[in-house]
């Protein structure tokens, strides 16, 4: 298998994931397109997507020459091969899984787990994670980013769940090196309204989120 390289300057550029979930192709593509031109770099198609290796092939195809293509929701190792297979460059899940988040370390692949106590955190990272994916954020909010970083300052956090360009400037002051953004970003209803330059704009307005000090 040829894992597709993960262009980690691309995700530094931008440290935001944008996850695409439950949508075909075709609107996949339009807003991928769209967010790359306002200057996103790393996206993440959803295994529970309708054909998601399909889409995240065809996505690599299309802009792997532009941004990070990652799978998310990769929640067994049936599915982290799927995800592979199809050339995600990067797998995020929802939860701790030990052995796909060692499979990923062993193969080279940048791994993002999800996790929400201290303690799940710490497993995640002492298994390798990438960067540990704290959900849901919205709910849990910055002061409780912050209040991780006291005992738990060497691992890297990355909110997902409700991350908005808001209260994106909130999270990164509390700790946040990166974050993962669904619909502020992709928009279901923006989709389907065929309203494609509203994407560009949301990523133009993230970018600018993330380098205002």
């Amino acid at each position: 298998m040829n894992i597709t390289p993960f262009r980690k300057d691309w995700f530094e550029e931008l440290p935001v994931v944008g996850i695409l979930r439950g949508f075909e192709f075709d609107t996949t593509a339009r807003m991928i397109s769209a967010a790359i031109d306002g200057g996103l770099r790393n996206v993440e198609i959803t295994m529970n997507s309708p054909g998601a290796s399909e889409q995240i092939r065809r996505a690599v195809d299309s802009f792997g020459s532009r941004a990070n293509i990652g799978a998310g929701t990769v929640t067994s190792p049936a599915a982290l091969e799927l995800a592979l297979s199809a050339g995600a460059s990067f797998i995020v899940t929802p939860i701790v899984l030990p052995e796909v988040i060692e499979s990923c370390v062993r193969r080279g692949v940048p791994v993002m787990p999800g996790a929400m106590s201290p303690t799940e955190i710490v497993s995640a990272w002492e298994l390798g994670a990438t960067v540990v994916k704290v959900f849901p954020a919205d709910g849990l909010g910055p002061a409780y980013l912050r209040s991780l970083r006291g005992p738990l300052p060497h691992i890297p956090l990355m909110p997902t769940g409700g991350v908005t360009v808001e209260s994106l400037p909130a999270f990164r002051s509390a700790g946040a090196v990166a974050f993962g953004v669904g619909t502020p970003l992709f928009d279901p209803a923006h989709a389907t309204a065929g309203d494609w330059a509203w994407f560009q704009t949301q990523a133009e307005r993230f970018a600018a989120a993330w380098t205002s000090r």
